[in-house]
């Protein structure tokens, strides 16, 4: 994978209360991802951006909502969310990645 490809996988983390208490209880930690972008090119990309070993990567649609206004209606876009589940003893701290 190119590096190019690697800072166009990863589109920023998803912060949630359901984010937190994952990150607590399971040290898993969830991503916005590119909507073609597959599990294998997750975990290379968040390998090499934050240099932790990966576990397990869980991806999931999430559909836009359709919404009304007063043109009639308009749909929200539909993303990915990859749920990244790191090795034993690996974090991943936000505030001093390179």
């Amino acid at each position: 994978m190119n590096q190019e490809r690697v800072f166009q996988v990863l589109v920023g983390p998803h912060v949630s209360e359901k984010a937190a208490i994952v990150a607590d209880e399971n040290n898993q930690f969830v991503f916005k991802v590119a909507v073609d972008a597959t599990k294998a090119e997750i975990k290379k990309s968040v390998e090499q951006l934050f240099k932790v070993k990966v576990d397990n990567v869980c991806t999931l649609k999430v559909k836009g909502k359709v919404k009304r206004n007063r043109f009639g209606a308009s749909a929200k876009p539909t993303w990915k969310k990859a749920y990244v589940r790191l090795e034993q003893g690996q974090d991943i701290d936000f505030a001093t990645v390179e």
